[in-house]
């Protein structure tokens, strides 16, 4: 018994003594609690609403500040034209447009029913899904208002048109998913596992001191895995197209130069990760547990960013994968240029010079 209470308290030492170690144990509880508990909500709110209204009337106006007025949407922009359509859709202004047709309100009071089209960004089908349903119900609520004590067959029919995926098939918001997921995982935990790796046998710190530049020593570590990293995304485009029928509308050279930026932007992470442990265990900690879990939760492709509290929002533009997602969605999915996802290049540039200058000068203080 006095034996078992020993290696108790020396492994209680054990734990106290690695503060990151106790850090990741402690802090990952916490997160997850934080971010099930606010951020992960099957509703859908705040979806960026386009209105087309050709009626103009009294109803018309009734009919569209109930919608706005309910929390699941932000009317961003008013017009006429029912052709400007595909560019709202396209430049990203709204993910969804409703259209109000000239004979709304004179069909509903004589007719006893209308008609509505609602042009939906449907590259998420469940998204697409549950904002459908929602105009609906705001439809039938105020078809049920203007009805009063009237038992007349009002009716207002939706007529739905889904953009980009008509089918709502859940692969095309799954493969770029996947991609952006499976490059994290192995660029930043292989990378920094190798190199924390060659810590622990002593042998990092014997290349640094030598004649070789540290920055060659980093280099060609990186490249196996950003060989294999373009290769898997082959292989997963290849499944994608041939198997699940998801098609590649972008330029393939754009989508595979921006995949490889952002394999070189989680490339410098998992380098950073390796200059601040010392151990694989707590590198490969940090890099499943400390970047999957924010992958998964603010990548965009699992739970929609605009559901969530607005400081989750703004701690989400710190995530990589959610920018790579975005452009690749952009390039694979509707078919846009480089017009279209410079933005989101910029900034993954931008994660990848301040990850390799926090490194560079770890190494630096590391050599003086």
């Amino acid at each position: 018994m006095q034996q078992l209470i020993a290696f108790i308290k020396k492994e209680i030492y054990h734990i106290a003594r690695d503060r990151k170690t106790l850090l990741v144990l402690i802090g990952m509880p916490i997160v997850q609690i934080a971010l099930f508990g606010f951020a992960l909500s099957n509703e859908v709110k705040n979806t960026k609403l386009y209105v087309i209204d050709q009626n103009k009337d009294e109803m018309s106006v009734r009919f569209i500040e109930e919608v706005q007025a309910s929390q699941y949407f932000d009317v961003v922009g008013y017009g006429e034209d029912v052709g400007d359509v595909d560019r709202i859709l396209r430049s990203g202004v709204s993910q969804i447009s409703l259209v109000v047709p000239p004979s709304f309100s004179s069909d509903l009071r004589h007719v006893n029913q209308a008609n509505l089209q609602l042009i939906t960004d449907a590259i998420n089908p469940n998204v697409a899904a549950t904002i459908n349903a929602y105009i609906t119900a705001i439809s039938r609520d105020f078809r049920n208002t203007e009805m009063g004590d009237l038992k007349l067959p009002y009716t207002i029919n939706v007529e739905t048109r889904m953009m980009y995926n008509p089918q709502l098939k859940g692969e095309f918001a799954f493969v770029p998913g996947v991609i952006a997921m499976i490059l994290m995982i192995i660029c930043v935990l292989m990378t920094s596992v190798s190199i924390v790796k060659e810590k622990e046998l002593g042998n990092m710190e014997m290349l640094l001191v030598s004649p070789t530049s540290p920055a060659i020593v980093i280099i060609s570590k990186a490249i196996p895995y950003f060989v294999l990293s373009l290769l898997i995304i082959s292989i997963i485009l290849l499944m994608s197209t041939t198997i699940l029928q998801v098609p590649i509308r972008g330029n393939i050279f754009l989508l595979y130069g921006v995949s490889s930026i952002f394999i070189i932007t989680s490339l410098t992470l998992g380098l950073l990760i390796s200059t601040l442990t010392n151990s694989q265990e707590i590198a490969m900690l940090i890099s499943l547990m400390g970047m999957l879990l924010p992958t998964i939760m603010f990548g965009g492709f699992m739970f929609p960013i605009e559901s969530m509290p607005k400081a989750l929002q703004i701690m989400s533009n710190i995530i990589p994968a959610k920018w790579f997602y975005y452009a690749i969605n952009d390039i694979m999915i509707k078919g846009l240029g480089w017009s279209s996802v410079y933005r989101e290049v910029l900034i993954l540039l931008g994660f990848t010079l301040l990850y390799m200058g926090i490194s560079l000068k770890k190494y630096e203080i590391r050599l003086s």
